[in-house]
């Protein structure tokens, strides 16, 4: 009978985690590896990759480098192709990396922005998936993880084809859930609210946002990446062997501040 302790574990898994060289992803990569995991730290940018292998290597953690920009199918074929090469297989997909490269009203967004939003948090997300399929099948099964957001499960002032995009993740989370589910394979997705990265910073540097945000959340402040590290670890463990096809929100209360 195994412990809790041990349903954490991720010894001999293999895990991809697009967008880790900063931020969330990085968070969630760290948790991975200090749980056993061999990690793929991703990004545009082989020498940021490089950089955190080898801070993670240098705590004794096991972690490669493979650049890949995720809105480049030739791109993401090379990430699934090159792990599966190096490391044997495909056991766990983080799918984090996303843009949002527009704010303000949805009428003055121009259409090459909705192109590029659609392609890298959507479309990207989705191919991957299928690209890394075929190994997760053949290692008994794995765990694929969506990074969504509450932006898309409640509409926002300006964030309106991100959110839009996001809604679409986790309508494909639900999706690939219900048809891989017969392959030992659970697909989630997690919806965090305000999290403190880079990617963010225009909202949580703004002191009237923060301000409203500060007032209005139940928990009266923003996240961290690695609170949503520790909700990605859950879903790739047998921690969450039960879990499949859900949505999990991790945003401070924001759905229910009204």
């Amino acid at each position: 009978m195994s412990t809790i302790k041990d349903r954490f574990n991720l010894d001999g898994k293999v895990a991809i985690i697009t967008g880790s060289s900063k931020g969330i992803g990085k968070a969630t990569a760290k948790a991975f590896a200090e749980c056993g995991a061999t990690v793929v730290i991703s990004s545009r940018k082989q020498d940021a990759c490089e950089e955190v292998v080898a801070e993670f290597k240098a705590l004794g953690l096991k972690a490669i480098a493979i650049s890949c920009h995720v809105g480049d199918e030739n791109s993401r074929k090379e990430l699934a192709e090159k792990t599966i090469a190096q490391c044997g297989g495909i056991d766990i997909l983080v799918n984090n990396a996303a843009t949002n490269p527009v704010y303000g009203p949805i009428e003055d967004a121009p259409l090459d922005a909705f192109d590029k939003i659609m392609n890298i948090n959507v479309k990207a997300p989705w191919d991957l998936a299928n690209k890394c399929l075929d190994s997760i099948k053949s290692r008994g099964g794995g765990s694929i993880i969506n990074i969504s957001s509450i932006e898309g499960e409640i509409p926002g002032y300006g964030l309106g084809l991100y959110s839009t995009s996001k809604a679409a993740v986790s309508m494909l989370t639900k999706n690939q859930a219900k048809e891989w589910g017969r392959h030992n394979i659970r697909v989630n997705a997690i919806c965090p609210g305000l999290i403190q990265t880079k990617f963010s910073a225009a909202l949580w540097t703004d002191d009237k946002v923060m301000g409203h945000i500060n007032k209005k959340l139940p928990l009266s402040r923003m996240g961290q990446s690695e609170e949503i590290a520790s909700v990605a670890l859950l879903l790739a463990s047998d921690a969450g062997s039960y879990i499949t096809g859900s949505l999990q929100v991790a945003d401070g209360g924001y759905l229910i501040s009204g």
